[in-house]
């Protein structure tokens, strides 16, 4: 007989015999068998042979020969037997009886494979409802298990496993764990979630970290499931020295969501004190295009961040924010407080509570072309001292309207014009050094000029040359107001063209102004590219706002240099620098990185002359270097230090191994902090991280196989 007519006469079958029954029972249909070949034997069992397949719903089964006995409706299947349930389960065996929904029944010498990660080998599996799996005498890993006989480097054996397929768990009776075969410990019951589960209540991956200031210490987190939507997971952290417990909030709504991070100490650094921290973040989406954004950071201590490993940061910053960004109009509302955790500055004489409104709406009027852009903005901050002029308090109202028009000349020639004007209004209080009230109106124009000029060259090659120059004015003279906001200028290619350089409208340049330069960019398909900027800024009169090393200082700035080059072989290298006349730096930046095929290596160098106006009296120089080494398949070196030039010292440095492979994963890191203050000392912190592979839900990156020769 045909063997598609074989294929069809089994389908049928086995199809529309139990039909009848089972729709009176309710149940699901029988499976569906295709096979090479079928007979009917005496006793009117039906066997199928050579390329069988079995599906029902989304199992699918593939065997050397079933038969089926119509009388009792049993499978007997001899294999090797390949049960696959959708992407997340897989059954191995050598034999089964199973009934024709293969939901119920017994597998021989089997194997059960959860998400292609974890392996569960028994003596026999016992299906019950389709969604239990009973394994006796059972051996779980997420190693590879070779054929010679060799141990895995990790398996837990138990006397019997049960899988709950529907709550996604695997719950073990006499349960022993074994490095090789060497058994470590035992446990009359556990449970653990199988790998095909995201979330669950239970144990997370300890660390042991030890510190030359905390001794050495244990973190176990626990992580507890609260809903679909929100968890808890809290982390004691025990040492000599320590007595902590670490906490992680998260929730998520229909419309944002929140995160709370936060620890509580008592330990011998500050014997009878509780310290601790809490940093916060959420963000949602409000009605109109509306958002809602907040964080919140605070700790007991300056020092116990960088004690402790949570932060560097040696400036706190809370804030809640109401902002909608729409094409032409964008409008903000914003609280902040700010807390100093640097020995030298008082929190009480700087401004912790600032309150920002922003407002800015663009139009296009076609009577006149261009963009009319319009702008509003409110501000205060204020000091919690109550102390004249130390204690000054500020309030301001800005506002600004311009009209802004680009024109192209048949030559190439592109012109940018805008002219405006904008008031201001402040309120002083708590300083008798300056008078309360003031204001101004400024108006001001400008006009800038550009040539662009293109050159195509072999290959897809282009370069593009174009010289830039304006000219500006700015009407009236600076108010005699404190300079709370502008106290740090930074010129670079991003504000070349600008009216005014300081980053906050409490400070305008006046007069007139002009700034000239060049722009280069080159351009290969190959992917080596490359973009340079050259400029300076002239002035009418010298602005004595600007600090030495702003570079803006005098009636001529300092050469502004800036350029990056990027190549196909994964080399890139980003500068910025400062320099006068005779090629004297004020500011110097550069960054390079090196990503190659086993690795990455990447540097920094940054150097800030002295300047007493930035409260900086000592020159900064300082280099930084980073990278990280593939070994191998298993293991990656990585590396970082930096080292202060100017005082001649190292300022940190650290090391980090780290080993995986498909069931376990290892991170050692050592790390050195030689900076000193009154609050925080030098320290050395080495941390362990070992983690079991195939517990855990698979986050999507490429897994990991590992061949029975490694």
């Amino acid at each position: 007989m045909d063997k598609r007519v074989c294929r069809w006469l089994l389908i049928l079958a086995l199809t529309v015999m139990p039909l009848t029954a089972r729709a009176q029972q309710g149940t699901p249909p029988a499976a569906v068998l295709v096979a090479d070949q079928v007979f009917l034997t005496r006793d009117r069992t039906l066997v199928a042979q050579g390329n069988v397949e079995a599906f029902q719903g989304e199992t699918r089964l593939r065997a050397r020969t079933i038969s089926y006995n119509q009388a009792t409706g049993a499978l007997t299947i001899e294999g090797p037997i390949v049960i696959s349930e959708g992407e997340d389960t897989l059954i191995l065996a050598d034999a089964a009886e199973l009934d024709p929904d293969l939901q119920n029944g017994l597998l021989r010498g089997a194997r059960l494979i959860l998400n292609q990660q974890l392996q569960l080998a028994a003596n026999q599996i016992n299906r019950v409802d389709g969604r239990y799996s009973q394994l006796y005498k059972t051996a779980v890993t997420s190693c590879k298990v070779c054929e010679d006989g060799r141990a895995p480097l990790w398996q837990i054996r138990a006397k019997r496993v049960i899988h709950d397929k529907l709550e996604q768990q695997l719950y073990f009776d006499e349960a022993s764990f074994h490095i090789r075969n060497v058994p470590i410990f035992y446990l009359p019951r556990l449970r653990l979630p199988d790998p095909t589960l995201a979330r669950a209540t239970g144990f997370l991956q300890p660390s042991i970290r030890t510190t030359s200031q905390l001794g050495t210490g244990f973190k176990l987190p626990y992580f507890i499931k609260l809903g679909e939507h929100r968890d808890l997971t809290l982390s004691p952290y025990l040492s000599s020295a320590t007595r902590t417990l670490e906490f992680r909030y998260r929730q998520a709504f229909r419309s944002g969501r929140i995160q709370f991070d936060g620890a509580y100490t008592r330990d011998d650094q500050r014997p009878g004190e509780t310290r601790g921290y809490l940093f916060g973040v959420g963000r949602f989406d409000l009605a109109r295009d509306y958002v809602l954004e907040f964080g919140i950071e605070t700790t007991s201590d300056p020092a116990y961040l960088k004690d402790y490993g949570y932060s560097a940061k040696d400036r706190l910053s809370s804030q809640i924010t109401v902002s909608r960004a729409r094409r032409d109009a964008y409008v903000r509302a914003s609280i902040y407080n700010f807390e100093s955790l640097r020995d030298t500055e008082v929190n009480d004489e700087l401004p912790t509570i600032v309150l920002d409104g922003d407002y800015e709406r663009r139009l296009f009027p076609s009577g006149i072309g261009g963009e009319l852009r319009m702008r509003i903005q409110a501000h205060s901050h204020r000091r919690t001292s109550d102390a004249d002029i130390i204690g000054r308090d500020v309030a301001r109202l800005h506002g600004e309207v311009k009209w802004l028009r680009r024109m192209t000349f048949g030559n190439g020639l592109v012109a940018d014009g805008q002219i405006g004007a904008s008031f201001n209004a402040f309120d002083i209080v708590q300083d008798s050094s300056f008078a309360q009230n003031h204001s101004d109106i400024v108006p001001a124009a400008a006009i800038a000029l550009r040539y662009p000029m293109i050159r195509r060259g072999r290959g897809g090659v282009s370069q593009l040359l174009e010289p830039i120059a304006q000219i500006g004015w700015s009407g009236g003279n600076r108010l005699a107001i404190p300079n709370d906001e502008s106290t740090r200028v930074e010129f670079d290619e991003g504000n070349l063209l600008s009216l005014s350089r300081f980053p906050r409208p409490d400070r305008r340049e006046r007069h007139a102004v002009a700034a000239i330069g060049v722009n280069w960019s080159r351009f290969d398909p190959t992917g080596w590219d490359a973009h340079l900027t050259i400029g300076q800024v002239l002035r009418e009169k010298s602005d004595l706002e600007f600090t030495t090393t702003s570079g803006l200082a005098g009636t001529s700035s300092d050469f502004l240099l800036a350029g990056q080059i990027k190549t196909a072989q994964g080399l890139s290298l980003t500068g910025r620098g400062l320099f006068d006349d005779n090629f004297q730096f004020a500011k110097a930046e550069l960054r390079g990185d090196w990503d190659f095929t086993r690795g990455r290596l990447g540097g920094s160098y940054v150097w800030l002359d002295a300047d007493p106006a930035e409260d900086r009296t000592q020159a900064v120089s300082e280099i930084a270097l980073d990278g990280d080494y593939r070994i191998n398949r298993q293991w990656t070196a990585s590396a970082d230090w930096r080292f202060d030039v100017a005082d001649d010292r190292a300022a940190s440095a650290g090391l980090g191994l780290t080993y995986n492979n498909e069931c376990v994963s290892v991170d050692l890191s050592v790390n050195r902090r030689y900076s000193t203050s009154t609050s925080v000392e030098p320290s050395t912190n080495i941390g362990f991280n070992i983690g079991l592979r195939g517990f855990a839900a698979s986050n999507g990156t490429e897994r990991y196989v590992r061949s029975c020769r490694n």
